[in-house]
């Protein structure tokens, strides 16, 4: 962050000193009173240089899917207005075909866990506006076949596809069952863990679906009681895995829509393991598969021949801790491919030919792309996002497939993320920074030069200036044991280095997370600033285990979660309680999930440093959380069991000297509440008083109707009282 730019906040805060500063409350956060614009559901098109939007409509109350064209910026038409069809209310998200001349529309989603949702699907005819409601069940996840002709979608653990011309529905599975059977779509852990629910894909021509089968049969079963549902409590019971139980078994299988037959794939010798991708290449009858084992650190990318089924392991990774799968595979004309890596200790882009020979590291540094956006074909450019100018920094990149050529497009310190035209000829930057509302701006994307503003955000840092507060302060801590840790600060708009001021820090420490980073506030950010305006200094301290500064700093975690990370917290809160501005003996903590877990850790292994900590939803022992996660930095609780249980906050809670604050959703069916309920247990048994909150039928989240403001009240007054 420039020395630049926090003047100029200061100084517009400044421009409003004749004005009453006021103070932020828990209800404008909640309510939404900061809320910024943006670009609602951009897509860009592949065979026209335009892009569409999901507009709302507030003087006829409607949803509108417009087009506008990337060089101009000028809305072309209206594709479609909700107004004019009675049957379709509003608009959830919407795909196109590869033709773009169909458009599925979801409406009335009702979601499942964090990505899965069931919802209402139409199809719309854009030339001939015709809407076509094509099935009355609540399906998943439906998808266009290349042609637009049929779609293939999902129903209570079946593999459909309907026949647009026709209109008719043929099922491809049949055996699929809940809590035992799952076709081409993922289980929970699945879903939450390798972050994709479609487990099915279309091959180029349409002709072929390959799929992942789950048997699940023999998974553990979790059940969450629902209390708010009738006179008697319901259940809700899935299949969940946890560390070192038994997971759901995998297979591949391609359906021929030709022959109505399903070929399943021998895909070589292997025992409990995962296959977190499945994506078709440009060979109309070439699968690649990702395959990889349990601990998570052998990954074995296969092409599959889907008509003999004969299959070839095309790449191989290795990695001494775990390897992170991502979506960064794409496929060239020729079927060369690029893919992402962090063999070399950094996550860069490769280059190799089609049949996995390596033709060039295309990137490379110590430091890491976070983004691939693509490749432009005719100039032979890969545009990306990555940290080269800092860490806490994200800016938008150009290379040519050769590794030369690199130019940066994006041109203002903080966080940058773009989405390129079909022709790679222009972008849409979005642009934001710790004092700069988000802002759209559209480039050229040769040199990155700007062409015009799409979308700003002045209002927000106008109506923020005239509020008593001061920016957040970016540093580097380097601890007692030499680790340099990024942070960031938030003092009291009135600060008085004479005076002695109570400390609350934020974190989450997750492994390869960033919580320190140069962008637009959250809304934990506002409650943060509410908390400076009551006299506190608020610190965020990322950790070694987060992410952005290498593998080697990411993965020191590696088998021992909660160890490293706890230690550079406390050692932290010990730093800043030396700075002459700061009461020792008021230091807090305070984390959510993985957050909850490190700051129950701290106050327990910290207790001489830290007097107050509150958790949300926390994991209290790696034994109750799931396989996929957990498994990936711990290995099994049979192979590591003191890894597991050295580092558990259960097996600490002698040691609680301070104020601790518990919460959790009853319904979380992420981080069961069980976490808490353990949690608990020990605290009684050890002769502990703490405080503890609990909320019905809420998941990970916990938020719906006035819930988040109830929390946030309740935590609020947590630290009012306690720190």
């Amino acid at each position: 962050m420039s020395l630049r730019k926090i003047t100029t906040f200061l100084l517009l805060v400044a421009s409003f000193s004749i004005v009453a500063q006021q103070n932020i409350t828990l209800e404008e956060i909640w309510s939404g009173a900061f809320r910024t614009k943006g670009m609602d559901e951009l897509h860009a098109m592949k065979n026209t240089n335009q892009y569409t939007i999901l507009n709302f409509d507030r003087s006829s109350r409607s949803m509108q899917i417009d087009l506008y064209d990337f060089g101009t910026l000028e809305k072309v038409n209206n594709i479609i207005d909700t107004k004019n069809h009675k049957e379709l209310q509003s608009i959830d998200s919407y795909t196109f075909d590869k033709t773009e001349n169909k458009i599925l529309i979801a409406t009335n989603s009702n979601p499942i866990f964090r990505h899965s949702f069931t919802a209402d699907y139409f199809v719309y005819d854009i030339s001939s506006k015709k809407l076509t409601k094509f099935t009355d069940k609540k399906i998943q996840e439906p998808t266009f076949s290349s042609d637009g002709s049929k779609i293939a979608y999902a129903f209570e653990n079946n593999l459909y596809v309907y026949d647009v011309i026709s209109q008719t529905h043929l099922q491809i599975t049949n055996d699929g069952k809940k809590n035992a059977i799952i076709n081409g779509i993922t289980d929970w852990v699945y879903e939450e863990e390798f972050a994709f629910v479609k487990a099915y894909d279309w091959n180029t021509s349409g002709e072929k679906i390959a799929f992942i089968r789950f048997d699940e049969t023999n998974v553990p079963e979790f059940s969450m009681d629902l209390y708010n549902e009738g006179l008697y409590p319901t259940q809700s019971v899935f299949k969940y895995p946890k560390a070192g139980e038994k997971n759901a078994i995998v297979s591949l299988h391609i359906y021929d829509l030709k022959t109505n037959t399903t070929k399943k794939i021998n895909l070589g010798n292997y025992t409990d393991f995962y296959i977190p991708r499945i994506k078709w290449t440009n060979d109309n009858n070439t699968l690649s598969v990702h395959v990889m084992n349990r601990h998570q650190n052998n990954l074995d990318l296969h092409f599959v021949d889907a008509n003999s089924g004969n299959t070839q392991i095309i790449l191989n990774e290795k990695d001494k801790a775990y390897i992170d799968v991502t979506d960064n595979l794409t496929f060239l004309e020729d079927n060369s491919f690029i893919w992402t890596s962090e063999k070399d200790g950094y996550n860069h882009i490769y280059h190799y030919d089609k049949n996995g020979k390596l033709k060039k590291q295309i990137t490379s540094g110590n430091w890491e792309v976070t983004n691939y956006y693509g490749f432009d074909e005719k100039n032979k450019t890969i545009y990306y996002q990555s940290v080269e100018n800092g860490s806490i920094n994200r800016d938008v990149y150009s290379i040519k497939i050769n590794g030369k050529s690199k130019t940066r497009l994006s041109s203002k310190t903080g966080t940058n993320n773009a989405i390129f035209s079909p022709n790679f000829q222009y972008f849409i930057n979005t642009y934001s920074s710790a004092i700069n509302a988000p802002t759209f701006t559209l480039n050229e994307s040769k040199t990155g030069a700007l062409i015009k503003q799409i979308v700003i955000n002045n209002e927000i840092e106008e109506k923020l200036a005239q509020y008593n507060i001061a920016p957040k302060e970016f540093f580097t801590l380097t601890t007692s044991k030499g680790n340099e840790l990024n942070a960031w600060m938030i003092k009291p708009k009135n600060f008085d280095t004479s005076k002695k001021y109570p400390v609350f820090m934020y974190q989450y420490s997750g492994p390869g997370s960033q919580s320190v980073a140069n962008q637009w506030n959250s809304s934990n950010d506002y409650w943060y600033y509410m908390l400076a305006q009551k006299g506190y200094i608020v610190v965020c301290v990322d950790g070694r285990g987060t992410g952005y500064k290498g593998a080697e700093f990411k993965k020191v975690t590696y088998k021992e979660l909660g160890k490293y990370e706890v230690e550079d917290q406390i050692d932290a809160a010990k730093i800043i309680g030396n700075y002459s501005y700061v009461d020792k003996s008021r230091i807090g903590i305070f984390g959510w999930s993985y957050g909850g877990f490190m700051s129950s850790n701290c106050i327990l292994k910290g207790n001489d440093v830290f007097k107050t900590a509150i958790a949300v939803a926390p994991v209290t022992s790696w034994r109750y959380y799931d396989s996929v996660y957990t498994e990936r930095y711990m290995q099994t609780p049979q192979e590591n069991a003191s890894g597991y249980d050295d580092n558990s906050p259960i097996n600490h809670v002698e040691k609680l000297k301070g104020n601790y604050l518990l919460i959790h959703g009853t319904a979380d069916d992420n981080v069961h509440v069980q976490n808490t309920m353990k949690m608990i247990e020990a605290l009684v048994q050890a002769n502990k008083q703490f405080d503890w909150a609990i909320y019905p039928d809420k998941n990970h989240g916990i938020y719906g109707g006035k819930t988040r403001l109830q929390l946030y009240t309740k935590m609020t007054n947590f630290i009012l009282e306690k720190l």
